[in-house]
């Protein structure tokens, strides 16, 4: 990557590098290999609510997988996705209805919901209007869950292949998701705002490897830094298969939760 491409990349919001239409070229990997969430997570986002009398938007809702997991428990989904080809890929659900629309603009009406959640996406979002948009949405005393799967560097594998995304990525700053729960820090809007972490993992076989990282929309699809990575991830894997041909990737889901004001 070059000097004048890193400069970009270190100056410019996430919101401002197309996250509607990065995801389209993904979207069969995202199916496949997209990593779920621990049980124990989306209990703790639904505790001390009624499943059944909650109404949830959940925003940037990808393929749907949290949207389903949420759904499972009862709860009555509206999934927020921009991205066609990913609405159009989802599973059905009886309780999962997909709607057009952004964090910043979901088309909902005033106190429709009293769960918004993001699950892998809220760094994608425009923090300011988004949190204005979150909070005209949620009723009295509503939930707002921001929940993030982060690989687990602790774990030796994982962190190795951190590190090959990282090296294609050309180190992109979506890989320091950290920093974007900043803005719901500072906010007025909401109040009391609790952190939580869960542990997940991922088996996969080598096109399981290939495919996770190939989801990612930040990962090269072709050319050398993609050859590159996929030499890596191939020498990663066999140093690291166990007798059934799988590997795991570990992470710390960690789930935000907070209340409007």
């Amino acid at each position: 990557m070059s000097e004048q491409n890193t400069s970009y990349l270190d100056t410019t919001p996430l919101y401002a590098m197309n996250p509607v239409d990065r995801f389209s070229d993904r979207v069969g990997d995202y199916v496949k290999y997209r990593p779920s969430y621990p049980q124990a997570a989306i209990e703790r986002v639904l505790e001390g609510l009624s499943p059944s009398q909650t109404i949830a938007a959940d925003i940037g809702a990808g393929t749907g997988i949290a949207a389903r997991l949420l759904a499972e428990k009862g709860v009555r989904v509206i999934a927020i996705e921009p991205n066609a080809p990913m609405r159009q890929a989802a599973a059905p659900h009886a309780l999962v209805e997909f709607r057009d629309g952004t964090a910043e603009t979901t088309g909902l009406a005033d106190a429709a919901v009293n769960l918004v959640t993001c699950f892998q996406s809220f760094h994608w979002f425009d923090p300011e209007p988004t949190l204005l948009e979150f909070r005209r949405i949620l009723s009295e005393n509503g939930r707002l869950a921001v929940v993030w799967n982060e690989r687990d560097r602790h774990d030796e594998f994982t962190a190795e292949y951190t590190h090959l995304i990282k090296v294609a990525s050309g180190y992109h700053p979506a890989e320091q998701r950290r920093m974007a729960i900043e803005p719901l820090l500072r906010s007025s809007l909401f109040a009391d705002l609790q952190q939580y972490r869960f542990t997940y993992q991922q088996p996969l076989d080598f096109d399981g490897v290939v495919g996770r990282a190939m989801s990612t929309s930040y990962i090269p699809r072709a050319g050398a830094a993609y050859e590159r990575l996929i030499a890596d991830l191939r020498q990663l894997y066999a140093n690291n298969r166990n007798d059934d041909g799988f590997v795991t990737l570990v992470y710390t889901t960690s789930v935000f939760l907070t209340q409007t004001r």
